[in-house]
């Protein structure tokens, strides 16, 4: 059992911040001091005043922070989690790409490498992505490294031609069709959410496609009481939160990222204990994916 108040007196002592992706077990959540998808803990992450960042998230988020904030310290409650993902790209398919094609834009999903956004034009965010794109004067639009999100995004700028990558989110693209279809037929009136990084089946079954935040909002604002969910299950503890009067169905085969699940009180207050796991970033690298987060920011 950790105790909370030893924990906030230490954050209070490092002047930390503590950052949470709304994956994090709901323990995390709610000790962080903010909360959000990618997008929005990037914006977060470049601005904020502190110390220490404390990220509550996957190895690229952490990543991105200290890319942000080099002068800061970074640390991940394990040094393990990690987006699967984000290894799914082959940095030499952006290189040939940038011969085959030209005026190309190289447009990378956050959920990658440093390395790989240090190839990269500019990033996205599931939040962002059809608004940054569509602010690219570029014809030619290489969308790394998830293929699910680059067609949702394509499908909103048809004028623009995309080249894919064949990356995907492991959680997304095996949520079942059919375990959403039964949950369908259970409840008929419901209207089914859905991220973008889920497989072509479950998107074209959806009622509305956005990022984590996105579902959040229109499940609290649309008037309807109950919601068929296909995303990560680390979603419900805000959607609860937010609307505690309405029902949320998941599939039965739950949709849980264990990498997300891998940060807990406990290595929270360890990190803060120790300064281990500190993210570092080669100074040359960070210099070229910054550009690309900043263009990010700058665009959305």
């Amino acid at each position: 059992m950790v105790d909370h108040e030893k924990l906030l007196k230490l954050k209070r002592e490092q002047d930390a911040v503590i950052l949470a992706h709304y994956y994090a077990c709901p323990a995390v959540q709610d000790i962080a001091d903010y909360v959000g998808d990618s997008f929005y803990l990037s914006k977060i992450a470049a601005k904020i005043k502190c110390h220490t960042i404390v990220f509550a998230g996957v190895k690229f988020m952490g990543e991105c922070a200290k890319i942000l904030n080099p002068q800061k310290i970074v640390l991940m409650p394990d040094a393990r989690a990690d987006c699967f993902m984000a290894h799914m790209i082959d940095n030499n398919f952006i290189r040939e790409s940038r011969k085959r094609y030209t005026d190309l834009a190289v447009v990378c999903y956050v959920n990658s490498t440093t390395e790989t956004k240090a190839c990269s034009d500019v990033c996205v965010t599931s939040a962002n992505a059809v608004t940054v794109v569509s602010k690219l004067p570029n014809k030619n639009i290489l969308f790394i490294p998830d293929k699910n999100l680059g067609h949702y995004v394509a499908r909103h700028l048809p004028d623009k031609n995309f080249i894919f990558n064949d990356g995907f989110c492991p959680i997304h693209e095996h949520i079942d069709v059919q375990e959403i279809n039964r949950l369908k037929k259970e409840h008929p009136s419901v209207k089914v959410l859905v991220h973008p990084e889920c497989n072509a089946a479950i998107i074209k079954i959806a009622d509305y496609i956005g990022s984590t935040s996105g579902i959040i909002k229109f499940a609290a604002e649309n008037t309807d009481r109950e919601f068929i969910i296909a995303t990560e299950i680390g979603i419900k503890h805000r959607l609860e939160q937010t609307s505690p009067s309405k029902k949320y169905y998941f599939p039965d085969t739950t949709p849980k990222c264990l990498n997300m699940k891998l940060n807990t009180l406990e290595n929270v207050l360890s990190v803060l204990k120790t300064g281990k796991n500190a993210i570092t970033v080669p100074t040359e690298l960070a210099v070229s994916a910054r550009k690309a987060l900043t263009k990010m920011l700058e665009l959305a």
